[in-house]
């Protein structure tokens, strides 16, 4: 069974930084993608960064290039993306997400996600 379990949300004033984690258990994939997405209130969810396992691509949206930063580690099992220089616009619940095969629900660029994590809050303010 897989389970994506994220960490790092927190509340900020904005041009702050944060850092999210998001521990994977029972997955098993070692080339395929992973990433992290965000909900605002009354927005749908949107993808923020994708990182292809295998090969170590990675893909942002545009609101986010240049502050955000998406890496793995594989000896962890541990997802993480770094935001800096933080803005209101980002407050939302942060999820990650994973390649599933049969599963995916999610697409974007390339990839398919079908295992989700719970989600954490980032809220920033002005």
């Amino acid at each position: 069974q897989v389970q994506l379990v994220e960490s790092g949300g927190g509340s900020v004033q904005a041009g702050g930084s944060l850092r999210l984690s998001c521990t994977a258990s029972g997955y098993t994939y070692s080339n395929a993608c992973m990433g992290w997405f965000r909900q605002a209130p009354g927005k749908e969810r949107e993808a923020v960064a994708v990182i292809y396992i295998g090969g170590g691509s990675t893909y942002y949206a545009d609101s986010v290039k240049g502050r955000f930063t998406i890496s793995q580690d594989n000896a962890k099992n541990t997802l993480y993306l770094q935001m800096n220089r933080l803005k209101p616009e980002d407050t939302a619940i942060y999820y990650c997400a994973a390649y599933s095969g049969r599963y995916d629900t999610y697409y974007v660029w390339g990839c398919g996600f079908g295992y989700w994590g719970q989600g954490t809050q980032v809220t920033v303010s002005s």
